[in-house]
């Protein structure tokens, strides 16, 4: 491999550059019309316009990705997570077209994006799964009475299903074919795909993965365990590693199940097996995420592995050795996703201006992003600003770093997480390891509790605010043209956006 084109934006973009830049390979940004000063495009070596602001007319459209691919000399092509990494149709083109796919091959990725086909694998492996469907629902009718038999509460889910779309909680059987219906709507307008499977509620599970990367020569290696139970809307936004609960007996048959899986549909590359446990500690095949996970940084943190560029060896498969791994997870790591956030609005995207960007510093601290100063956090793509990765010696180490590093990452312009990833911090169920996927539910069910400022934090906004409205003054001061008659009114403008436009850059 060369040169490798990243067929995406934003903070994984970012991190793929800095890989590239390691392994010593040039790489070719993508962006779209919103992304055009984004940071990803100032990184990489080359970037290439791909179209409009729409994921469907740009980041999501085969065709002009792989035209992109031609037009840059590209010899690779990364997915990066989400958008196309898990589409078969797309890496099957790159294949075809010659080059190197970074990531696994296409019929794995078929096999595991098909729910139904990957549990059915699984039984076969002797790998548990969560009781539920055998098939996808063909009879609404029939499938009732099975779920009754089974017992609700049941969970309703996509067949081509992920990140929580499609996905309903039935508690009683007279909400059965509302949640039926409207779960199917959401899947075939996320998916293409309305088929539907049902499945026991775990109450009050953890969500526990693993980690793994498949060899070129058909072997599959565990690398620990992520803790994923904290979630919003069925999406992680605090993980890490090691989890809380594990034992060296429950790590050790996890990871025998996650390897199981992995060798069994033929897979290559980095990958993830996702698990529910519950409170008999007994775990159950959820599904299996065929690329590069968000929360791949606690595994680096605690393994002292570069999963990219592990994926990059993979990729190039002559001669590839499992990197050599610890005897156990080296010390605790905490991951925290910052996004444009309400937490007080149920979490609501709140896209904007970053009009202050100030990340934290010190031992065990770690910051992937792909913003700066000035950026803009589109209405377009995810609201995701940064991830915010802390390790320790132990989890406590790692939990009081966190709270400093919390504390000084300053955003300003939008409404983030930040805070609420402080109270959830400081929350005695989360410092004794008590977490389920319902903790946010469950314990924020009215949302966070909101600000109540000081004295001292009065001062602070009253200073930040005066400063602001000294700085915007400034701005506008700039923009005023020369008195008329004087004929270079037009110049004036022109010299102020060109002055504008430099002072977006970061420093």
């Amino acid at each position: 491999m060369r040169r490798v084109l990243i067929a995406n934006r934003g903070e994984i973009a970012v991190r793929v550059i800095r890989a590239c830049r390691r392994y010593g390979l040039e790489s070719a940004a993508v962006y779209s019309d919103a992304d055009r000063a984004a940071l990803h495009v100032r990184m990489a070596d080359f970037a290439y316009a791909i179209g409009p602001a729409a994921p469907t007319a740009s980041y999501l459209n085969i065709d002009k990705l792989m035209a992109v691919a031609a037009e840059a000399g590209a010899d690779a092509v990364h997915p990066g997570y989400g958008f196309l990494s898990e589409n078969p149709a797309f890496a099957a083109r790159v294949a075809a077209a010659g080059l190197t796919w970074i990531g696994p091959p296409a019929a794995a990725i078929s096999l595991m994006g098909d729910k139904i086909a990957a549990r059915r694998l699984m039984r076969r492996q002797g790998v548990p799964v969560v009781p539920g469907s055998e098939g996808a629902i063909d009879n609404a009718g029939d499938a009732l009475t099975k779920a009754e038999q089974g017992g609700f509460p049941v969970l309703l889910k996509a067949v081509a299903g992920g990140g929580g779309k499609g996905m309903r909680l039935v508690e009683r059987a007279a909400d059965w074919q509302a949640a039926l219906e409207g779960a199917a709507r959401e899947a075939q307008r996320a998916f293409g795909d309305g088929r539907m499977y049902w499945e026991k509620y775990i109450q009050q599970p953890r969500h526990v993965e693993i980690q793994i990367l498949g060899g070129p020569d058909g072997r599959a290696y565990a690398l620990f365990e992520r803790e994923c139970s904290i979630q919003r809307r069925h999406q992680k936004v605090i993980e890490e590693s090691p989890s809380p609960i594990m034992t060296p007996a429950l790590r050790a048959q996890m990871a025998q199940a996650a390897v199981a899986a992995a060798e069994a549909c033929g897979y290559v590359n980095a990958g993830t097996v996702e698990f529910l446990v519950d409170a008999d500690r007994t775990f159950y095949f959820l599904e299996m995420n065929t690329r590069l996970q968000v929360e791949h940084p606690v595994t680096e943190m605690v393994t002292g592995i570069d999963l990219v560029v592990e994926q990059f060896r993979i990729a190039e498969g002559v001669g590839w050795q499992p990197p050599q791994l610890p005897p156990e997870p080296f010390g605790h790591a905490i991951e925290f996703r910052i996004y444009a956030e309400d937490p007080q609005n149920n979490f609501l995207p709140a896209p904007g201006t970053l009009e202050i960007y100030r990340e934290p510093q010190g031992p065990g601290v770690r910051v992937d992003s792909g913003v700066y100063q000035g950026a803009d956090v589109s209405v377009h793509y995810d609201p995701l600003v940064a991830k915010l990765v802390v390790w320790g010696r132990d989890r406590a180490e790692a939990m009081a770093r966190s709270e400093t590093a919390l504390e000084e990452f300053a955003v300003g312009g939008v409404m983030t997480t930040i805070g609420f990833h402080r109270q959830v911090l400081q929350h005695s169920e989360f410092r004794r390891g008590n977490l389920s996927t319902d903790f946010i539910a469950r314990h924020f069910g009215d949302g966070p509790a909101p600000l109540v400022p000081n004295d001292d934090l009065r001062r602070a906004l009253a200073v930040s605010a005066a400063l602001y409205a000294h700085r915007r003054g400034e701005r506008r001061s700039r923009f005023v043209p020369k008195a008329s008659g004087g004929g270079n009114g037009r110049a004036t403008w022109a010299t102020a956006a060109r002055q504008q436009a430099v002072q977006r850059w970061p420093v």
